[in-house]
């Protein structure tokens, strides 16, 4: 089962997010988390680890925030959407600057060039998101 059927199975009102950018967000997400991980421990196995610390950290913060994110986005029930928002804004931020980082390698590192272009996309459908997102009520 896809996470999009997931989220139409969901019995609650879902009239106040777009869940075709939702879907979308989630799998950038998770996309983004796997990758991260998935370069830090790539960035362990190179010869210069210690030039690639602010990376590995980089990465890890990322796959961190966007797992949290993705938790928050799963979760329905009770949804505030400037909760939602502040968490995406978030995960921009930590995605913006795992890619900047990751790009800095880019050119010595092929999954530092792949980590920076995933990042980017990640930032894409969470911005994509935040933008559709109707504006709640200020407690």
């Amino acid at each position: 089962m896809t996470h999009r059927a997931m989220l139409d199975a969901h019995p609650g009102d879902l009239a106040a997010i777009d869940l075709d950018r939702l879907a979308d967000a989630i799998a950038a997400l998770q996309e983004c988390a796997q990758v991260c991980t998935a370069c830090a421990d790539a960035c362990l196995s190179e010869e210069m680890v210690a030039d690639l610390r602010r990376c590995i950290r980089s990465d890890l913060d990322c796959a961190d925030v966007c797992q949290a994110t993705l938790a928050v986005l799963t979760r329905r029930t009770g949804y505030d959407p400037n909760v939602t928002r502040a968490v995406l804004e978030a995960c921009v931020t930590v995605c913006l600057a795992c890619a900047e980082e990751c790009g800095d390698h880019a050119g010595m590192h092929e999954h530092c060039r792949i980590c920076a272009d995933v990042c980017r996309r990640c930032v894409d459908a969470c911005r994509a998101l935040a933008e559709s997102l109707t504006q709640g009520p200020h407690h």
